[in-house]
């Protein structure tokens, strides 16, 4: 089945950086768009960014310039390296990709920014 299990979270300064992890299995992972979301307390989900399958992304304005998702095939991995953390950045992440028609999220991972 389907399994998508993100590491890397924790908590940091502000101004520091993270990099997340979400491991991919279940489905053919090279064949696949992948995307980071976030959903902060009391907030909606909302989306990070995407990377197509030949690697092309595209990033929340919120994020742009500070974050960068890339994916390495060979090992089913979609990363995200966050730089120039902020507070408001505080929020669980979660790693999703839509397959066989159905929708797969991670079980996320926290990430606090202190100020």
């Amino acid at each position: 089945q389907v399994q998508l299990v993100e590491s890397g979270g924790g908590l940091v300064q502000a101004g520091g950086s993270l990099r997340l992890s979400c491991v991919a299995s279940g489905f053919s992972f090279a064949s696949h768009e992948m995307a980071w979301f976030r959903q902060a307390p009391g907030k909606q989900r909302e989306l990070v960014g995407r990377i197509t399958t030949f690697g092309d992304t595209n990033h929340a304005d919120s994020v742009k310039g500070r974050f960068t998702i890339s994916r390495d095939n060979a090992k089913s991995t979609v990363f995200l390296q966050m730089t120039s953390l902020k507070p408001e950045d505080t929020a669980v992440y979660y790693c999703r990709v839509i397959t066989r028609a159905r929708v797969y999220w991670g079980q996320g991972t926290q990430v606090t920014v202190s100020s």
